[in-house]
């Protein structure tokens, strides 16, 4: 069946109401923002730009903090997420565009080869081109950011093509980027349909693409990119386990998995879904988390669809023999209950699928054996948590996983310089930190021969 494109409109999922319209671009939009990305790159490109672009970047962390408490109400009509976390997005992106403006010169230092045979050898970091960026609408401005700070500071211009759910951050996005003096084209807002991504990914003048997105969209722009000799880094959807295997602390390991399962209303790629939980702690551990949980005042999900989506997969697991322990099958327009789901026997396809909302789904295990088998029993391997107060054990386990992230004995830890991805159908390649900026980059070799 093929999906069909939703209209570019801002659509508040607390009311329902359907607040502003966007039209889609045009072709002839489409050209001119890949003739416009394609010329500024001829000049923001160059290795002696970097200063400048540097000094751009930071300039664009000082708006989104002027700008703050606008852009927090933006997406909190666009998508629903509460001031508070809307705020503390709009703080974060701003602590990315910063990070790249203070270390992305030194990320992007030559690195010398030793040469066997006598003379020089470098490896210089230089941008590739205009690149397309996919986005989704769960972190509107965060996504981009990570994205956005290091490419722009290798010298990559980007078109942008962002969720039909959030227009609005969109354009705003770009406006901020032209008020920081970027010159026109290196970052280009496009309210492009699916048929003109496809038409985007196969123009010569781009040269790569970064998703993030469902693993359908990835398969779909992946082979679309693999078609047209494109690089593509694809960021898609988890169904991360959070285990616990002994703990001198249970109230901060309940703090922890409560904010990793119920931060954004659950709608968070790398959230924890499924609780592993050693049997001597489970019964502790469910009734404390379940006592955290209830107290919590959920935002709406993104949408009606999104709730009612999610209602489906809930209903499906008790269907095939899930417990209900807490919270409810059913969405209340886009707002959905914290609800906790046990004892999902084995073969159900809701251990295999990813509940983007706040479904928690808990495990009881009897041994480290069996709680690495479970964890890695799944099509998906983005981030893991783990929680074990043995140091030998959380080496020993962090190894094991199948997973691009392993984070111990702490969840929340995604920052500016840790980089993000996954392995499996949680697609490939990195964002953020020094693998990020070396994803779209030409690494030139430059050697000199010894006389």
């Amino acid at each position: 069946m093929v999906k069909t494109q939703q209209p570019y409109a801002v659509t508040n999922p607390a009311t329902g109401e359907v607040e502003r319209t966007y039209p889609n671009a045009t072709d002839e939009q489409i050209h001119a923002s890949l003739e416009a990305a394609q010329k500024a790159f001829q000049t923001w490109g160059k290795v002696s730009a970097s200063e400048e672009r540097a000094g751009l970047l930071s300039r664009l962390a000082d708006l989104y903090l002027k700008h703050a408490e606008s852009l927090a109400a933006i997406i909190t009509h666009e998508m629903g997420k509460s001031h508070d976390e809307a705020l503390g997005e709009v703080e974060f992106s701003a602590d990315i565009y910063r990070y790249y403006a203070e270390h992305g010169i030194e990320l992007l230092k030559d690195e010398p080869v030793a040469r066997v045979s006598g003379g020089s050898a470098t490896m210089r970091k230089s941008p590739i081109g205009v690149l397309l960026g996919i986005q989704p609408w769960n972190y509107p401005y965060y996504q981009v950011a990570r994205f956005a700070a290091p490419n722009l500071m290798l010298g990559n211009t980007i078109i942008l093509k962002h969720a039909e759910l959030c227009p609005q951050s969109a354009a705003m996005m770009e406006q901020l980027f032209l008020e920081a003096g970027f010159p026109e084209g290196a970052y280009t807002n496009v309210y492009a349909s699916f048929e003109q991504v496809s038409d985007i990914i196969a123009d010569n003048r781009v040269r790569g693409v970064s998703l993030t997105g469902s693993e359908r969209a990835g398969k779909r722009i992946a082979e679309q990119a693999g078609e047209n000799l494109k690089k593509v880094v694809c960021e898609l959807g988890g169904n991360d386990p959070f285990i616990l295997l002994s703990t001198d602390d249970l109230d901060a390991a309940v703090e922890a998995a409560v904010g990793a399962r119920f931060e954004n209303s659950g709608q968070i790629c790398n959230g924890a879904k499924r609780f592993i939980v050693i049997d001597g702690l489970y019964e502790e551990f469910l009734d404390a988390f379940k006592s955290s949980a209830s107290r919590l005042e959920l935002a709406p999900l993104c949408s009606l669809q999104a709730a009612q989506r999610l209602s489906r997969q809930v209903h499906d697991a008790l269907e095939a023999g899930a417990t209900l322990e807490m919270g409810s099958p059913d969405n209340d327009g886009a707002y959905f209950q914290a609800t906790v789901l046990t004892d999902i026997p084995e073969g159900a396809s809701a251990r295999y699928e990813e509940f983007f909302g706040p479904v928690a789904q808990f495990y009881r295990v009897s041994s480290e054996e069996e709680a690495v088998a479970l964890a890695n029993d799944t099509p998906y391997g983005l981030g893991s948590y783990l929680f074990t107060t043995d140091k030998e054990q959380a080496d020993r386990v962090a190894d094991r996983i199948d997973a691009g992230m392993v984070y111990i004995n702490e969840s929340g830890a995604d920052s500016a310089e840790i980089p993000f991805g996954g392995v499996k159908n949680s697609g490939f390649g990195r964002e953020m930190g020094a693998p990020g900026i070396r994803e779209f980059v030409n690494l030139k070799l430059v050697t000199t021969h010894q006389e």
